[in-house]
């Protein structure tokens, strides 16, 4: 699906349709995990930061492997989204962020964990992990937010403390092979939890101090 012309109503609607240069678009297909790399930010703020082309590119560079990226609606395109009852689409096929397999948030300030739930909210996610289905997309969390996790927790299925560079392709190659063995989504979250630097919240009881 796509938006149509109706969102020229809104301001800058080159945030929401159009490929760039440089994108990468798949055969579903023939790519049994697909990812959607999420930035909680407008399109301008999320195309300056330097990580999410890095990790678009190393996910892209696997076979067998999709990612796709979306970003946050400003004010006027989330209220157009809830009016008419649409979903938050990836730009390169336009899909909601319901149909993929793993949602990879890129967390670079605190503030924007607002966004983080309005994009699961109007992309067809339950908002807390407990209440997540058996084919909802895995949520997981990266960036320097990531590094202090328990604020969020309950938001998360799980959170990669480190070099995203690093962890991504390991990530993903666990989840791929998860997929193929058909393996429930306790048991990716298992996979994923043997990798160094991935924090399962549900897994852990965290002690406070103070």
């Amino acid at each position: 699906m796509r938006y149509g012309l109706e969102i020229l109503d809104v301001e800058r609607p080159g945030r929401y349709e159009g490929i760039e240069a440089g994108a990468t678009i798949k055969d579903w297909a023939e790519t049994p995990l697909r990812i959607a790399l999420l930035f909680p930010d407008v399109y301008e703020i999320g195309m300056s930061h330097l990580g999410l082309p890095i990790l678009y590119r190393a996910l892209n560079s696997m076979e067998g492997v999709v990612a796709e990226r979306a970003y946050a609606p400003w004010r006027d395109m989330e209220a157009h989204l809830r009016r008419k009852g649409l979903p938050v689409l990836s730009r390169e096929t336009s899909r909601p962020l319901s149909d993929f397999d793993l949602l990879g948030f890129t967390l670079q300030y605190e503030l924007s964990i607002t966004n983080v739930l309005s994009m699961l909210e109007l992309g067809g996610v339950s908002l807390l992990a407990k209440d997540r289905a058996e084919k909802e997309p895995l949520v997981i969390g990266g960036g320097p937010v990531a590094a202090n996790p328990e604020p969020y927790a309950d938001f998360f299925d799980a959170f990669f403390i480190g070099e995203g560079e690093e962890g991504v392709k390991e990530i993903a190659a666990a989840l791929l092979e998860a997929k193929k063995r058909g393996d429930s989504r306790a048991q990716k979250l298992e996979s994923l939890g043997k990798i160094e630097g991935v924090y399962l919240p549900a897994q852990n009881i965290p002690l406070f101090e103070g």
